[in-house]
């Protein structure tokens, strides 16, 4: 059994343990908050919802990510990482809108709260908090799908915090709008993440250029770097999913270049220096006839015809 799968199965693992936790606390933050009559208690219960269900998606998602390649599926299920990071980051989104509808109306008709039983409930959920998000651990940048998990997690973590900041500020000063005021505050904190995280998911989905990687630079290295070949062009990069780098390109011999050797060391290029994994290359000997070559960004053809030029 290879490391990436040894790796997949410990991630596999602390997801499933933190799904088991976070929907034991998720229940005990729900009553709490109803007891209490907490707004921040039930916000946060309600985030926990939401985030046992992005850990069981987490989950599933590992487990799915595994599976091989078939005959309608030529690459595989690597892709549902980045539906499922997708996903939550839309959940994340729609119960911020939820919480600021709430917190509208406890600021014009503020509520009576327990802030004793408050308190002591988010203490427990603070608690659990951190242990799931040390059970999770650091993840990879580009695993997008831990990267979505983690970002629930942590969105619960602030919503304790300022849950037990509600109930401090309440039990001592009796400022009832505390609860309110934080609950919107720790909202905007999670939209923040989330939108960043949906923009990166769609990005993917849309299969744009990987962060940090240009196209022309591509070009550029590989003109200089492949003795083989005098010209790049046609270039395409994008990710399948978070961490694996694809890319197409067409490429113009040199006189007496060898064809195999220039595949090879195009390949090798691309994966040493930009973290490319698998790589299509289409090889010509004369001026590329392809309409999709005509010009940039990709830095263009060398002496392609133009469409509609012969």
């Amino acid at each position: 059994m290879g490391t990436g799968r040894l790796g997949g199965d410990r991630r596999a693992r602390r997801l499933l343990f933190a799904f088991a936790l976070t929907t034991i606390t998720l229940v005990v933050e729900a009553i709490g908050g109803i007891v209490s009559g907490s707004l921040a208690l039930l916000a946060d219960a309600a985030h926990m919802l939401v985030d046992a269900a992005a850990l069981l998606f987490a989950w599933l998602g590992v487990l799915f990510a595994r599976r091989p390649a078939d005959a309608r599926r030529s690459f595989g299920y690597a892709r549902l990482e980045v539906l499922v990071g997708y996903t939550n980051a839309l959940s994340q989104i729609l119960l911020v809108a939820w919480i600021l509808f709430e917190a509208a109306h406890r600021f014009l008709d503020p509520q009576p709260i327990l802030s004793g039983t408050m308190l002591v409930v988010a203490l427990v959920g603070l608690l659990v908090n951190a242990i799931v998000l040390a059970v999770l651990g650091g993840h990879d940048h580009d695993d997008v799908n831990t990267a979505g998990a983690r970002l629930h997690v942590l969105g619960d973590l602030l919503g304790s915090v300022g849950a037990v900041s509600a109930a401090l500020l309440i039990r001592w000063l009796d400022w009832l709008w505390a609860d309110p005021v934080i609950s919107v505050l720790v909202s905007l904190l999670i939209l923040n993440s989330a939108w960043r995280l949906l923009r990166r998911c769609a990005h993917i989905l849309l299969e744009g250029v990987p962060e940090g990687l240009e196209v022309a630079a591509v070009s550029r290295l590989l003109e200089q770097e492949v003795g083989d070949v005098q010209g790049i062009h046609h270039v395409h990069v994008w990710q399948l999913a978070g961490g694996s780098r694809l890319a197409t390109l067409h490429a113009r011999l040199a006189d007496g270049a060898v064809a195999d050797r220039a595949i090879h060391t195009i390949q090798a290029t691309l994966r040493d220096r930009f973290g490319i994994s698998h790589a299509t290359i289409q090889l010509e000997t004369a001026a590329c006839r392809n309409d999709g070559c005509a010009g940039p960004p990709d830095g263009g053809c060398a002496g392609a015809p133009r469409p509609g030029v012969l």
